[in-house]
């Protein structure tokens, strides 16, 4: 896995259009081109022996997907589901194959296009802190947006287990 300072020429080259969505008061985006589609909640069937966050599987048009929820991979309280949250189908890619799964957020705000002068580097926490997955931070008028890199949110290991579960 590469670290935060050799990524900061491929976070800055990202510019372009992303999906944004809300987790709590903070703003993310993921690059569109990653983004399958967005769907309002299922019912998920629950995994056993799989991390809280693993929230299970959902079958999306006769294939099995992973779904994991972003608030408590983050570590952030669990919340109340609400009407405005989705799941998002995304593409991640793991070493030499593609894993289709659904990310769950509060709710999906808009398309941002950033441009790769609105990125600055993810901010250095100190080498006890895992800041891989975020690709940048955005600067988009008043707004202040984590560009996170789908493809590193989950581990090798957990993304073994999620494509266990599919």
């Amino acid at each position: 896995m590469s670290t935060t300072r050799e990524r900061e020429p491929q976070a800055r080259a990202r510019g372009g259009l992303h999906l944004t969505f809300t987790l709590g008061e903070e703003t993310y985006g993921i690059e569109i081109l990653k983004v399958q589609e967005i769907m309002g909640m299922l019912t998920v069937t629950p995994l056993p022996r799989t991390p809280d966050y693993m929230r299970g599987v959902i079958n999306l048009r006769g294939k099995v997907i992973p779904v994991v929820d972003l608030r408590l991979k983050f570590a952030m309280d669990a919340h109340e589901h609400t009407r405005r949250t989705c799941i998002i189908v995304v593409q991640v890619q793991r070493e030499h194959a593609a894993l289709t799964m659904g990310i769950i957020v509060d709710e999906v705000s808009e398309v941002l296009d950033v441009s790769a002068e609105q990125i600055e580097p993810p901010p250095s926490f100190g080498t006890d802190i895992d800041t891989d997955f975020i690709l940048g931070i955005g600067k988009v008028g008043n707004k202040v947006v984590m560009l996170l890199d789908v493809d590193c949110v989950l581990t090798g290991e957990e993304s073994s287990v999620a494509a266990q579960a599919a």
